[in-house]
């Protein structure tokens, strides 16, 4: 009995038994809906083994969408526990354990997904290549993002979850404080998910500097595959860092190490610098992306050349280096002095600076533009007020001294989700929007796009601007309750108000889909946009090589030239192009380490060696496989190109 104990919830309630059963329950209707529909090998043929960018990056989205609903519901928890004083909705375990893990999911499961999900979408296509640079190396990618996204999200049904906070500060997260294998969830979990994040950077670095289109040099590329290589250059910068941290906090946890005790020679201080020169460029990693499908999509509706090309590269640039150098505003109030406070002060401050470049870019942009307002473009015209309000109030807190003040209060918890809603989620859904015909060859309504969107803006507002002043009033974050007395109460039922309609705005975003799905015309031109780049200069839906015959670029924005300026993209004749296999590698892989993880989490070491040995004998698979490849001949190109031309 001692061994299934082991796996057993330690402070287990109905919500979590719930959960149980409604995993189970939709696990069975997977597996029959997949056997009824005999949609077996299908899944398995052009999914499970796919190396196809485009639909690696539609997996990625899609994931990103389900992790969104997971970690709004542990949001909508949370903002009704706080709606009303003294409420006993949720005792304070079980919300440690709901902010703890609504902060890795959003951050790490939600928002990294969507960004790698447009970036293999994408890149690719604007730069005018017919795949990534290691096209095997980009599925093993996702599938240790999926596996480690499902291992963490396994945890609060088998074992308990992770419960000392999204940036899990030693001593909190050691054995004496954390004795569930929650926190060994969160050390494990996110160290598989962190290795395919950093493969991917590497693989997109080399990609767009290796694989660019003839003509297209580094100066002549969309803004988006700029922001992308910018943040991938990040990601390969700051996840070993993570990486390091990870093993030396699983460490502590399962081998009685004593890195981040606060005794016999360790130092839990050590942790919260480790975990922000990693955490602090991972808010850039998010937010850079985010920049280059606003510039795509301001410039598109504009009906103009983006403002200011070059500055806009370099404030990217300048970001990047900067966000190495702020890690220390994360404690201020944690007493490493004056002068180190001042100094991170400075750089916190200098930040903002070429961050607001871009937002006068984009108005200037917009200034002298023949302003189309479509659904992605409300996006991004909500987001630059809204943006703003978490930009200034970011200033406000990069000032030590007043940062004592403002510091773990819920003005911080504002200040950040006024960043990162506007500053990522609006741009992700501004970018699903856009891209949406170019994936599935058919466009989301309109109608109630829009009126999604100024829900979601609208209750963005509703939701954060109360905790602005319940923070500077002195509530605290993290707690799970407050009396009558502080008088706290009516600004966050409003606050709760707003959860309710951002949950409000996604469900519509959901029924979107549905309406647009079984309703909306498939009758539509592979530009439907009249955008300026190159994805939107091959078919839709577009084909496995991308593009029949190499593109030759003369500018930043490409198609724009072909269409106003008569330059012709695509010359020569058809050639036979070399595409890669489909390999089942990746995902058993995976599905390996998925083991190795849990088997990690428990300390199940015999499973954990056999694991180990699964893995590297995937590897020397790997090693020894002659697989060159297959070959597209110029009979099939035309043949699809005929077909694709009709359609």
């Amino acid at each position: 009995m001692d061994f299934f104990d082991r796996f057993a919830i330690p402070h287990a309630s109905p919500a979590i038994y719930a959960s149980m059963v409604a995993i189970v329950l939709t696990s069975v209707a997977i597996v029959a809906g997949l056997t009824y529909f005999k949609k077996w090998g299908y899944l398995w043929r052009e999914w499970l083994t796919t190396v196809d960018h485009k639909r690696i990056g539609i997996m990625y989205l899609l994931s990103a969408l389900l992790m969104l609903f997971r970690g709004g519901v542990d949001a909508i928890m949370m903002r009704a526990q706080l709606a009303a004083p003294e409420s006993k909705l949720l005792d304070a375990q079980h919300y440690n354990e709901i902010f703890t893990t609504h902060g890795v999911v959003m951050i790490l499961f939600m928002a990294m997904p969507f960004i790698i999900g447009f970036m293999n979408f994408v890149v690719p296509l604007q730069i005018g290549a017919r795949d990534v640079a290691f096209p095997r190396l980009n599925a093993i990618s996702f599938w240790l993002f999926f596996m480690g996204a499902m291992l963490f999200n396994i945890s609060f049904v088998v074992g308990g979850s992770p419960d000392a906070g999204w940036t899990s500060y030693f001593p909190l997260a050691g054995n004496e404080f954390s004795e569930s294998v929650g926190t060994n969830y969160y050390m494990i979990a996110i160290q598989i998910a962190g290795i395919g994040t950093l493969m991917t950077g590497i693989n997109f670095m080399t990609t767009i500097l290796k694989m660019r289109a003839p003509g297209m040099t580094l100066m002549k590329m969309p803004m988006f595959t700029w922001s992308s290589l910018i943040t991938n250059a990040i990601i390969v910068f700051a996840f070993p860092v993570l990486t390091v941290l990870l093993a030396m906090g699983t460490m502590d946890r399962l081998f009685g190490t004593q890195f981040f005790t606060t005794e016999n020679g360790g130092m839990d201080m050590l942790w919260a610098n480790f975990f922000w020169v990693w955490g602090h460029p991972e808010v850039y990693i998010l937010i850079l992306p985010a920049f280059g499908i606003y510039s795509q999509v301001i410039s598109t509706f504009a009906r103009r050349n983006l403002y200011g090309y070059k500055s806009m590269v370099w404030s990217m640039v300048i970001i990047s280096l900067l966000s190495f150098l702020v890690w220390v505003h994360h404690f201020f109030t944690m007493g490493q002095g004056a002068l180190a406070n001042s100094i991170f002060s400075i750089t916190t401050m200098a930040i903002a600076v070429p961050t607001g470049v871009k937002i006068f870019n984009w108005l200037l942009t917009l200034w002298k533009g023949k302003i189309v307002i479509t659904t992605p473009m409300l996006y991004s015209m909500l987001f630059i007020p809204l943006f703003t309000i978490g930009g200034v109030t970011g200033v406000m807190l990069g000032m030590s001294a007043a940062d004592y003040q403002y510091h773990n209060t819920m003005f911080l918890v504002a200040h950040f989700h006024m960043v990162i809603i506007p500053g990522v989620v609006f741009a992700m859904l501004a970018g699903l929007t856009f891209y949406w015909p170019k994936m599935f060859g058919f466009m989301l309504n309109e109608r109630i796009g829009k009126l999604t969107a100024w829900i979601i803006a609208i209750s963005t507002l509703v939701a954060f601007m109360p905790m602005f002043f319940t923070g500077l009033d002195g509530q605290a974050r993290r707690m799970y309750t407050y009396s009558e007395a502080t008088g706290f109460g009516p600004l966050n039922m409003i606050s709760f108000v707003g959860a309710l309609g951002l949950a409000a705005g996604f469900v519509l975003l959901v029924y979107n889909v549905y309406y647009s799905t079984r309703y909306a015309s498939r009758d539509i031109s592979a530009d439907p946009w009249d955008a300026r780049t190159l994805e939107w200069a091959t078919h839709t839906p577009v084909p496995s090589y991308n593009f029949a015959v190499e593109p030759q670029v003369s500018s930043e924005e490409p198609l724009w030239d072909a269409k106003k300026n008569g330059h012709e993209l695509f010359k020569g004749e058809y050639k036979e192009i070399h595409m890669p296999n489909n390999s089942g590698v990746p995902f058993i892989m995976s599905s390996i380490f998925f083991v190795w993880g849990f088997s990690f989490v428990f300390s199940l070491w015999i499973p954990l060696i056999l694991a180990t040995i699964g893995i590297f004998a995937c590897m020397t698979h790997r090693s020894f496989e002659k697989d060159h490849g297959h070959h597209i001949s110029v009979k099939e190109i035309e043949e699809t190109e005929e077909k694709l031309r009709g359609a």
